[in-house]
């Protein structure tokens, strides 16, 4: 997915992951996020690359860990 330059990139995989997830959008400036946007609620987001799923969790010391 790709987002222009101070677009929005939203969360369409969500659903695939949590059915009852709303859809959410979190904006993009440049090629960066804000993980504070990505983690507004939860400690833990999955990514799908391709056919794979990545899981992205935010540890209590406020670091970030990905995993396969």
């Amino acid at each position: 997915m790709t987002a222009s330059s101070g677009g929005r990139l939203g969360d369409t995989n969500a659903n695939a992951e949590s059915p009852s997830a709303p859809a959410r959008s979190v904006v993009v400036n440049g090629n960066r996020l804000d993980s504070r946007e990505l983690f507004a609620s939860e400690r833990e987001i999955i990514i799908s690359h391709g056919e794979d799923r990545y899981r992205l969790r935010l540890t209590s010391q406020n670091k970030l860990i990905l995993t396969k």
